[in-house]
Parts: C-alpha cells; structure tokens; sequence
C-alpha cells in the first residue's frame, strides 16, 4: 500500500464532507463560519499534496474548531493524524486517531481511522541502532505489531466489505509470522546461552500461539534439542518425529545446529 493511495483514500469522504456541509448552512454566520473552515481545509489540502506538513498540521487542527463537530471535523481529524504520521509524530497521530474513533463510533470514516492506525504501527521504524546491527523485525520487541494487528483485526471484523480490509489481512498474516519468527528468535537466544527451559518454552509458545507459520520448523527443532540437553528423552522424540512428519527435507540436523556461532549472533 503505497502513501499516494493513503492520500488518494482520503478524496472521496472529503468531496462528501464539503457537500454535506454546505447544504446544511442555514444562517449568514454559519455560512461565514464554514466558508472559513472550508478555505482552512482547502489550504491544508493543497499543503499535504505539496508535502508541506508542518503548515497542513497548522491548518487542519483549526479547522476542527471552526467546523463544529460535523463531517468536515471529522475530515480534518483524519487528514491531521495522516499529517502528523508523515510528520513522524507518530504518537500524535495514534492520539488523534484514538480521539476520533472514541467520538466517533458511527462515522463514514471509521473503517479508514482503524486501517491508518494498524498502518502507522506496522511501518513503525527500526532505527538507527537496528540499521547499524542489522536488526531483523522479528528481532525486536513486537508491541507495535501486535497494536497494528489489533486494529486490522477491527477493521476486518466491523467493516468485512470496506476497501482498506483486504490489505488489512495481507498485513495481519505477516505480522502474525513476524511474531512467531519473533518467539522463535527468543528461543534460539535461551538455547544459545544454555537457558534450556526457557528457549524449550519460547519454542513451545511459537507453536501453541502462532502455528502453521514458516517460523515452526525451526521451533520444533529448537524444542527437541532444549529437550535433549535437558535429558527428556521422551519429549525430544516426539518433537523430533512431528520435525520429521511435516518437513521431511529439514535443513536443521544434529549436525548444522541452530546453536552454532554465526558472524551476525556476536552482536549480542
């Protein structure tokens, strides 16, 4: 999903605001006062197609004041947590999007504030320290993933046939393989550093919480070698047969373990 389509999403509830909002004028000062939130919002527009989100920010968080709580309010709620996103103010953006979907609970733009949202954490950045190391996704803590993938969740749920869910669940099956990849590389961790029964239980939860992901195979062999250094012979040979079951051409042996040194490991 690309930002220009982000953007674009936004046009057609904004042409359906300013309808809206101009057929309801009822008196001279409200039209003063509307025309004026109009011109603001118009500004901000053209400033977010220019990439100038500073001004738009400006712009937008007095539209919402002028425009008394209706459909281009509303608008502008969504423009301006898009705006801070681009920004790189994340945590104004999910604060503005959290505002409008606890105010808003039957807007038309609904289904769009939990898709920005579940957006905004999944493209969470790594930063420089994860760049210089090399850091993977499933390296780092996973809160951010698991938010994003609590508002896809919502959306696909309440808004089965909006536009934005389709790309919701692409996004929601990734970030459930991150996470298991995530348990996965934890358990690996434990095993390196002899903590048999903690990388056995990281494993497990691999399996338990995320099963059928890419990340199993290497969780059951993690669980049978936790289990073989720590004696229970009976448990590694259950893990080592449904190893053997589900992917008989394995790349993980006895004689290429997981536990061996690798250059990108003596990071820790």
């Amino acid at each position: 999903m690309t930002p220009s389509f982000e953007f674009r999403a936004l046009s057609r509830l904004a042409l359906a605001t300013l309808l809206v909002v101009t057929a309801g004028c009822a008196s001279n000062d409200s039209d003063e006062l509307k025309g004026s939130a109009e011109k603001l919002y118009a500004d901000a527009k053209e400033d977010m197609a220019s990439g100038a989100w500073a001004t738009a920010i400006k712009a937008l968080e007095r539209v919402e004041g002028r425009a008394g709580g209706g459909l281009l309010a509303q608008q502008s709620q969504l423009d301006l947590a898009y705006a801070y996103w681009k920004s790189s103010e994340k945590a104004q953006a999910l604060a503005t999007l959290d505002r409008f979907i606890k105010l808003n609970p039957s807007s038309p733009g609904l289904d769009y504030a939990l898709y920005l949202r579940g957006l905004i954490n999944f493209n969470e950045d790594l930063g420089i320290l994860g760049a210089v190391a090399g850091q993977k996704q499933s390296e780092r803590d996973q809160q951010a993933s698991r938010e994003s993938y609590q508002s896809f969740k919502q959306l696909s749920d309440q808004f089965p046939d909006s536009k934005y869910t389709p790309d919701a669940k692409l996004r929601m099956d990734y970030i459930v393989n991150a996470l298991a990849d995530y348990e996965v590389h934890v358990a690996r961790y434990y095993l390196r550093r002899g903590a048999l029964v903690a990388a056995a239980n990281r494993a497990q939860q691999a399996l338990t919480v995320y099963p059928q992901t890419p990340a199993t195979e290497e969780a059951l062999f993690i669980l049978a070698e936790a289990y073989d250094k720590l004696g229970l012979n009976v448990l590694r040979d259950d893990a080592k047969r449904v190893l053997a079951q589900n992917f008989p051409n394995t790349k993980f042996s006895s004689t290429q373990s997981v536990i061996e040194e690798k250059a990108w490991w003596r990071l820790w």
